[in-house]
């Protein structure tokens, strides 16, 4: 027999041969262009990012000064009075640091889950509001950023028109390259509208709960995160309903994603929204008009006043006058024996009012030497024992060896 296979299997053989040659060079040629295809949509894509880099980097940004209202503290730091400002809003300095953290988590996690990832636009978000639009045919989810917010309250921009939105987009990312989170969530906190002249949310607490921001319950905390998505219709005075839902949209999200426990989070809900708008502090008014005059361009003055003693002293030279005539009036004057740091200063009686010229500040007042010199002598008469408070002096003319006082 011969070494050599039959024809059949020789032409299978062949047949084989070819199919792989010609299914490697397939193969080959896929591979090839699938090469070039990466290639393409890579180059495209780094010349896409050229141009949106530029686009960005050419960005006019808006200023990023925020104007704040000037405060005047007392000596722990506490607020003693603060001002509008040009505008007649409420606008207080807050950092990050000083806001409760419980508020900054459940405000990231209900507003841009993604803060800390991003850099101001969350194009994850956009592709799934986009796609849910093409769906429904209406916005099921938003994909605002809070630097993308930012932007919007930085130029007092408009979110109704397309043109609006990408000029958010873009001035977002540009912000991003510029700022720090900590200093892009700083502008948010103190820019976020919380109904009527009340931005951010140090005067948001303020107003609505009488305290600092440091401290907020989860109750406080989520209406502070509701109020700014529409401030004119959930202020809690005017729109108590619609002011508890978004309230409570904020708890049960802030639960459904771990920023706060679902037992806090119910227990928040049962709790009671304010009824009112507190009033600013306006403690030492005087002092504080005098401190701003004196130097209008310091943002922060800090003053020796003791903050409770200041309150005490005010309720009770306010106190003291009822019934008294109206042109009756008082000041006070606390200063540290040791130190001789003034402690309180109550400038009149009825500043707000504006009854009993309360206006005037009378610890300015010039007193003639013997007006000023008379608490002091009567004071060291008090003490010797020399005279009581009830003691009757015979007002009689007087020789002091040829000295003969007339007054």
């Amino acid at each position: 027999m011969s070494g050599r296979p039959p024809a059949g299997h020789a032409a299978r053989a062949g047949y084989a041969g070819r199919a792989r040659s010609a299914a490697r060079a397939g193969n080959a040629g896929r591979a090839r262009r699938a090469a070039w295809t990466v290639a393409v949509l890579l180059a495209l894509g780094t010349g896409l990012w050229a141009v949106v880099d530029r686009w960005v980097g050419a960005t006019d940004l808006p200023p990023l000064t925020v104007e704040t209202s000037v405060e005047v503290l007392a000596q722990d730091g506490r607020l003693l009075r603060a001002f509008t400002v040009a505008d007649g809003r409420w606008r207080l300095a807050v950092t990050p640091a000083s806001v409760d953290p419980g508020y900054l988590a459940m405000l990231v996690a209900y507003e841009d889950r993604r803060f800390y990832a991003h850099h101001g636009v969350d194009f994850g978000a956009l592709a799934r509001a986009a796609w849910q639009f093409l769906r429904h045919g209406q916005v099921v989810s938003g994909a605002s950023t809070l630097t993308m917010q930012v932007a919007r309250l930085l130029e007092d921009g408009s979110t109704g028109t397309m043109a609006g939105k990408l000029r958010q987009l873009r001035v977002a990312l540009a912000l991003e390259r510029v700022l720090s989170k900590d200093e892009v969530l700083a502008l948010y906190l103190q820019l976020a509208p919380m109904g009527g002249n009340l931005e951010g949310v140090r005067a948001g607490s303020l107003a609505w709960f009488g305290k600092e921001p440091g401290r907020l319950t989860e109750a406080e905390a989520a209406l502070l995160i509701a109020l700014p998505q529409a401030p004119g219709l959930r202020t809690p005075n005017e729109h108590p309903e619609v002011a508890r839902a978004a309230r409570d949209r904020v708890l049960a999200r802030g639960a459904a994603v771990g920023a706060i426990d679902p037992d806090a989070a119910s227990a928040a809900m049962r709790e009671a929204l304010p009824t009112a708008r507190r009033p600013f502090p306006t403690l030492a008014p005087h002092l504080a008009d005098r401190l701003l005059a004196a130097q209008p361009e310091r943002q922060v003055h800090h003053t020796s006043l003791d903050a409770d003693l200041q309150a005490a002293l005010e309720a009770l030279a306010a106190g003291a006058l009822e019934g008294l005539p109206a042109q009756a009036t008082l000041a006070l004057l606390v200063a540290d024996v040791d130190s001789g740091a003034i402690l309180a200063s109550v400038g009149s009686a009825d500043y707000a009012a504006g009854a009993r010229q309360g206006f005037v500040d009378m610890t300015q007042a010039l007193r003639s030497p013997g007006s000023t010199l008379k608490p002091l002598v009567y004071g060291l008469a008090f003490s010797a024992g020399m005279a009581h408070p009830e003691t009757f002096l015979n007002d009689r003319p007087e020789d002091y060896s040829g000295y003969a006082p007339q007054n």
